[in-house]
């Protein structure tokens, strides 16, 4: 019994993870057919490979909140880390691609400082991550205008070239998503700790009386958010020339909305990182078909806001129990209907 409620669960568990990942490839594959028909300007060469970059750049975010979400938690300070690193690797170095490398490390340790402290207020504090975290973005956008004084400054030629170069006609951002995906996937199917990472998430109170060190895994959840947020605003960096102070600002929703598409639960527990990065594809083309409709800013902003209700709608409401209620329902029943046509004595 015990070996076949174990060989269930394992199946259980694989069937969600195909669930996730074919909801949000069918929908994806559903987008571009639509854009297609409707509007074939946005899935031509050009808007394509333009819109690539920037996907790259979401899906990396993605997968930093992810890491965060697992543990039942949620980062608002990403468009303050996004942002800090963007004008770290600009405003240093001022075109002088000597400066690069250490504009680099300092983008890095000032993501692992910030990182431990999120890490140190939600894990071992146990703040809210709502408020731990919103308090830490005002902390960084308040070093983002110290540092840049609200003046945009033109990335380096080397960050530049980097970034927005190719390989094999494929853009070097996306080549940088793929590769940290690999790196998530690894570390969460192929290492010990991946797995106890997980296993905290699903459930912190087992985990602890199981020995494991709950605090310190949500804690570190955060810290390698920041990282993954650094090395975003870094590509940002060097996908736009002179970014500003607030281009972190696009991608505070849209970090949460990738990972609810792609099937990671808001309760902890499992991710789905390769779902995540097809939810930032399917995202940022959905932007990309609004836009060719000539849809206003504010609208587009609405739409974001939908797939994201409509994602968590998806993976958290029991259908099958919401069918069965309705069933019972006199409308749907019919001895209702039978006894709504019989005239009234």
């Amino acid at each position: 019994m015990a070996f076949r409620s174990a060989a269930t669960l394992a199946k259980s568990s694989r069937l969600h993870v195909s669930k996730g990942l074919l909801t949000v490839l069918v929908s994806t594959v559903i987008l571009f057919a639509l854009s297609a028909a409707v509007a074939p300007t946005s899935v031509a060469f050009g808007p394509l490979h333009s819109m690539l970059p920037y996907a790259s750049i979401l899906a990396i975010v993605g997968l930093g909140q992810m890491l965060v979400i697992q543990q039942a938690g949620i980062d608002l300070s990403v468009s303050g880390a996004v942002s800090l690193a963007a004008v770290i690797v600009t405003v240093y170095p001022t075109g002088d691609n000597t400066k690069l490398i250490p504009a680099l490390f300092i983008a890095v340790g000032a993501s692992l400082a910030i990182g431990l402290l999120n890490g140190f207020l939600v894990g071992y504090l146990k703040l809210n991550p709502i408020i731990a975290t919103l308090g830490t973005n005002s902390l960084l956008y308040g070093l983002v205008m110290a540092i840049s004084q609200g003046i945009p400054r033109r990335t380096t030629s080397h960050l530049q070239d980097v970034v927005t170069g190719q390989i094999l006609g494929v853009p070097n951002a996306v080549c940088f998503a793929v590769a940290t995906l690999l790196v998530v996937v690894f570390f969460l199917r192929k290492t010990v700790t991946g797995r106890r990472f997980e296993s905290i998430g699903a459930s912190p109170t087992v985990a602890s009386i199981s020995g494991l060190r709950v605090r310190t895994h949500q804690g570190l959840a955060y810290v390698a958010a920041q990282l993954l947020y650094t090395l975003a605003g870094i590509l940002i960096a060097g996908v736009i020339s002179e970014p500003n102070g607030f281009m972190g600002d696009a991608y505070l929703l849209p970090s949460v909305a990738v990972v609810v598409l792609g099937g990671t639960s808001l309760l902890g527990g499992r991710g789905l990182p390769t779902a995540t990065v097809i939810a930032a594809v399917f995202l940022s083309q959905l932007d990309q078909f609004v836009l060719a409709l000539g849809v206003s800013f504010a609208l587009r902003t609405l739409v974001q806001a939908a797939a994201l209700a409509i994602g968590v709608a998806i993976y958290t409401v029991d259908w099958s129990r919401l069918r069965s209620i309705l069933r019972k329902l006199p409308v749907f029943t019919r001895d209702g209907q039978n006894q709504a046509s019989l005239p009234s004595a």
